[in-house]
């Protein structure tokens, strides 16, 4: 198979890509990214791509499987609007560029709680994206909807004292079933998920995802 990736230099990403790399059932990699990664091998191929114009390299946005990583916090995107645009206006048009192209396969990293008509923005936003990309009617259709991610090196000290507390309550036996996910746990799902999955819409739960 051949994987396209965007949101490849984020945190489950970079492990996602990885793995394609390493796993026999992908035969090529292709990553649309803003700057150079430095990583190098046969099967990868990294596109030097502007996300505000991807019709510029529509034409490289052919392959067998798209997984869409990209996504961003409120605090580092700077408003909503901007949230709204990497979150959703990106993938959304990704994803249409590549059905255009014949694409059949799609895999989406969303979010836990994801809901159109959730009164929380991210989780408004996730699930507009979810709903979306659903009308597009991709023969393959995976989401998966993860709870608090263990990024290597992180620095956001809210995600730290969260999967402290988490990783502190999970050992008394409660709140198991939010877990934190070391993202390349997460990463691994991601990429065996179109082998293992038949076609159609598969929703992939926080609860589920660890024994998938």
């Amino acid at each position: 198979m051949k994987a396209l990736v965007i949101g490849a230099t984020g945190a489950t990403g970079k492990d996602l890509v990885e793995l394609l790399l390493a796993d026999a059932r992908y035969t090529a990699v292709v990553t649309f990214v803003r700057r150079p990664s430095g990583l190098a091998h046969a099967k990868l191929t990294e596109v030097h791509t502007d996300f505000d114009q991807l019709e510029t390299v529509s034409s490289a946005i052919k392959g067998d499987v798209a997984f869409l990583c990209l996504g961003t916090t409120l605090k580092a995107a700077g408003s909503k609007e901007r949230q709204w645009h990497i979150d959703y206006e990106i993938p959304v048009k990704f994803a249409g560029l590549a059905k255009a192209n014949g694409l059949g396969s799609v895999v989406l990293l969303s979010a836990y709680g994801a809901s159109a008509t959730s009164n929380v923005f991210y989780s408004q936003v996730k699930g507009k994206l979810e709903d979306k990309i659903a009308s597009l009617a991709f023969s393959q259709y995976i989401i998966f909807r993860p709870g608090l991610l263990l990024r290597k090196e992180t620095d956001r000290l809210g995600e730290k004292i969260s999967a402290g507390l988490l990783s502190f309550l999970n050992g008394l036996g409660l709140m198991r079933k939010f877990k934190p996910m070391p993202t390349e746990v997460l990463a691994e799902k991601l990429a065996k998920a179109p082998s293992s999955l038949p076609a159609g819409k598969h929703i992939v739960e926080l609860n589920k995802i660890f024994d998938f």
